[in-house]
C-alpha cells in the first residue's frame, strides 16, 4: 500500500507543477498594456498552444489521481476480505515458483546436453588433429 500512496503523493505533486507552470505560462503571456512591435497573432497561437498542452497534462493528472485512489483499499474491505487476498497472491506466488523451478530444472538438462556435446565435439576435434600430426 505505500507504494500506491507514493505513487498518489508523485501524482498530486505533478498536479501542483502543473498548475504551477500554468500559471507561469498566464502571467508570461498576459499582456498588461499595448506595446508597439509586439506580433499579437504569434504571442496568441503559443498561449493557446500551451493553454491546450497544459489543459491535457492536468487532466491527465487528474485522471492518475482518480486510478490511484480507486486502487487503494477501501474503508469496507474487512480482515477476512484481505487475508482472503493476501492467500490468493500467495497461492499465486507458489504457482509461479512451481513454474520456475521447472523451467530452471529443463534448463539444467539442457545445458547438460549442450556441455556433453561440446565435450565430444572438442574431443573429435583433437582426435582429428592428433591423427593429422602423426601422418
Amino acid at each position: 500500500m505505500a507504494d500506491r500512496l507514493t505513487q498518489l503523493q508523485d501524482a498530486v505533486n505533478q498536479l501542483a507543477d502543473h498548475f504551477c507552470n500554468s500559471i507561469g505560462v498566464l502571467q508570461e503571456s498576459s499582456v498588461p498594456g499595448k506595446f508597439s512591435g509586439f506580433d499579437k497573432q504569434e504571442q496568441q497561437q503559443q498561449a493557446e498552444d500551451n493553454s491546450l498542452l497544459f489543459a491535457q497534462l492536468i487532466a491527465r493528472t487528474a485522471k492518475d489521481i482518480d486510478v490511484l485512489i480507486d486502487s487503494l483499499p477501501s474503508e469496507d474491505a474487512t480482515v477476512e476480505l484481505q487475508n482472503a487476498s493476501i492467500q490468493r497472491l500467495e497461492n499465486e506466488n507458489e504457482e509461479a515458483a512451481r513454474k520456475l523451478k521447472d523451467i530452471v530444472r529443463k534448463g539444467e538438462i539442457l545445458l547438460e546436453r549442450i556441455q556433453s556435446a561440446l565435450k565430444e565435439i572438442a574431443d573429435a576435434q583433437l582426435k582429428s588433429q592428433s591423427s593429422q600430426n602423426t601422418t
